[in-house]
């Protein structure tokens, strides 16, 4: 009978997966402690994702993820082939994407795991480091078109908008909120990645670059510290003419708290697994206390924060 429901839970797996290989190279099905498995990602959530995947590696030396990062169409499309087990994406699945794997006789499920804010950079040489919403979308519709026409902007020079890739969450999650159909009349630049914003910015006063916020929210980090260093995050305010510089928020924790910046988006784990594998293993990790730590150090809003102990000395016995 062991043997049978062995057999039973193999084969359910090679006919739910198709392509997948479900087992690791030692023929051993993988699990929450042993395995190697392929998962996807926006690029602009590499360095979380980098920090979740390490830390559980960390934990379990047997189990190994292979990660390709990639613009969100192309994370999702590798999900929907089967040849990535999960994947971390600013969206849920659409209707058709789930009758895709509905058609396929697969599972789905998702968590949503954390806020977070896509952030807008300048040089520091220039000297307009606070916008609107209002202000976003004139120049999404192509009606701002220079630094000068911002309110009280001290810059003159016609914006080139940078994004990392056409396909990417960034770019994707912008022309949405701001209900933007065309953008072949702006001045827009793929770079290729968000570091590259980064870096494209840092040299050219006259770009307005957006990034995933985690890149450059983790305190701890010499490599955010570094990306950091020659920008500045521009606050953004909700209203056209705010009442104070306290309405103008940055995408950091504060700002995510409550939704108050108003460019935060959500962040899901979105996995095919239909057993219960590595990729299940991740999203509990994930799910826990120990996940929303790491997800709180690289400056995001864990779903479930990490418990803090208070100690309260009252001089008194109870």
């Amino acid at each position: 009978m062991k043997f049978r429901s062995i057999g039973l839970v193999v084969a359910v797996c090679l006919i739910s997966f198709g392509i997948w290989r479900c087992t690791s190279s030692n023929g051993e099905l993988d699990n929450p402690r042993q395995g190697t498995i392929t998962i996807a990602s926006d690029e602009s959530f590499k360095p979380l994702v980098n920090a979740l995947t390490n830390a559980y590696e960390g934990i379990y030396p047997n189990t190994h993820f292979v990660v390709d990062y990639k613009p969100e169409q192309e994370a999702i499309r590798q999900l929907l082939q089967d040849s990535a087990r999960v994947i971390f994406s600013t969206r849920q699945l659409n209707e058709k994407e789930l009758d895709i794997i509905k058609q396929q006789k697969g599972t789905q499920k998702f968590q949503h795991i954390a806020t977070d804010g896509l952030a807008l950079v300048v040089s520091k040489a220039n000297s307009d480091s606070l916008i609107t919403m209002p202000e976003i979308k004139a120049i999404l519709e192509g009606k701002i078109t220079d630094w000068s026409q911002l309110k009280g902007g001290n810059q003159r020079g016609l914006i080139t908008l940078v994004f990392d890739n056409a396909n990417a969450s960034n770019l994707n999650f912008i022309l949405k909120k701001f209900e933007i159909k065309d953008i072949q009349r702006l001045r827009i630049i793929s770079s290729g990645s968000n570091e590259k914003v980064i870096d494209d910015v840092r040299k050219n006063p006259l770009h307005l670059g957006f990034i995933g916020v985690n890149w450059i929210s983790d305190g701890h980090s010499l490599a955010s510290e570094e990306l950091s260093k020659g920008i500045y995050v521009m606050g953004v305010a909700k209203k056209a003419n705010p009442d104070s510089l306290t309405e103008y928020i940055q995408p950091f924790q504060s700002g995510l708290e409550f939704k108050r910046y108003p460019l935060f988006r959500d962040l899901y784990i979105i996995s095919r697994e239909g057993y219960s594998g590595l990729g299940g293993g991740l999203m509990t990790y994930i799910a826990r206390d120990v996940g929303g730590l790491i997800i709180q150090k690289m400056g995001l809003l864990p779903t479930v924060p990490y418990p803090r102990e208070i100690e309260i000395t009252t001089g008194k016995n109870f």
